[in-house]
């Protein structure tokens, strides 16, 4: 979280707001191609095409001079991330964008447990209150026994759980080596952990299908900028509240184009998720510290 600049909030929530668009794009475009190409498939070209965008921090990368340790931690992250992209491809394509933009907050809630769990990280009576808030916000969204919860929702729990740890392990790194150096590894790696996942299942992808995902990867490295620009204007107390605009646009988006229907569950659920979240952010902020992270930040 930088506080650089705290007295720039509203250049902060236009960026956040700019952000929001970019990754709304993603997933519309991921949802338009539709589950013809396998996800691993899918997932792999995306992040494949992806990385001419780190050609510029190819000199940061050797000079790094990574131990044996950290090359293992960016593997291991590589591979977690790998798998939550490969889950969330799957889910973007079998169940609502609302639904999987609502569930897509859960990530900061598992990362909470992660850190008191795996990094010794105290968890008092009211953040222990926030995150059992966010586990009833999925539960207000998949509602279990009242609609059917399909694999697509179970890959989508799944997924926010992997990106919790991959996201632990960036905070780790990122004590020990510099932001774009950890940004360039996990694009590395994730394209290598995916390579072996996406083999199997190969079929030819169409021009416009890979024309679709190289559009994928532009908006995507454009919403991880702007977000980069948005927490230099402000702390992420400031712009977590207005990822919940994501989940509206979603909604639209989905009923407009894709002739999803409204769900007000899904809407409801998503905002408790993201009021816990925002609460565990606040506090963290006010302890100084750096664990959580933004809700964007498990687009892919």
């Amino acid at each position: 979280m930088s506080t650089a600049e705290p007295h720039r909030p509203v250049a902060a929530i236009a960026w956040m707001l700019l952000t929001g668009f970019f990754f709304i794009l993603v997933t519309a475009l991921v949802k338009y191609m539709g589950p013809r190409l396998p996800a691993a498939e899918a997932a792999f070209l995306r992040y494949a095409m992806g990385l001419i965008f780190i050609l510029p921090v190819l000199g940061s990368l050797r000079a790094a001079h990574l131990n044996k340790r950290q090359w293992s931690l960016f593997g291991l992250r590589g591979f977690l991330h790998a798998l939550g992209v490969i889950l969330w491809f799957y889910s973007m394509t079998r169940i609502p964008i609302a639904e999987v933009t609502a569930m897509n907050y859960l990530a900061p809630i598992y990362v909470t447990i992660g850190a008191a769990v795996f990094l010794g990280e105290k968890l008092a009576t009211r953040r222990i209150v926030a995150v059992l808030m966010g586990l009833l916000g999925a539960a207000i969204i998949l509602r279990p026994g009242f609609r059917e919860v399909s694999t697509g929702h179970l890959a989508m729990l799944a997924a926010a759980v992997v990106f919790a740890g991959s996201y632990l392990l960036a905070k780790i790194m990122a004590d020990e080596v510099r932001p774009a150096v950890v940004v360039a590894m996990l694009s590395i790696f994730v394209t290598l952990g995916l390579a072996p996942f996406a083999v199997p299942v190969w079929i030819m992808p169409t021009g416009q299908e890979l024309l679709i995902l190289m559009a994928v990867a532009c908006f995507a490295t454009a919403g991880h900028y702007t977000m980069t620009l948005a927490f230099a204007a402000a702390p992420v107390t400031v712009t977590q509240p207005v990822t919940f605009l994501q989940l509206v646009w979603a909604t639209a988006l989905g009923a407009v184009f894709f002739a999803e229907p409204v769900d007000i569950w899904v809407v409801l659920g998503g905002f408790v998720i993201l009021s816990s979240v925002t609460f565990i952010t606040w506090r963290e902020a006010m302890l100084k510290r750096e664990i959580t992270p933004n809700s964007n930040a498990t687009k892919v």
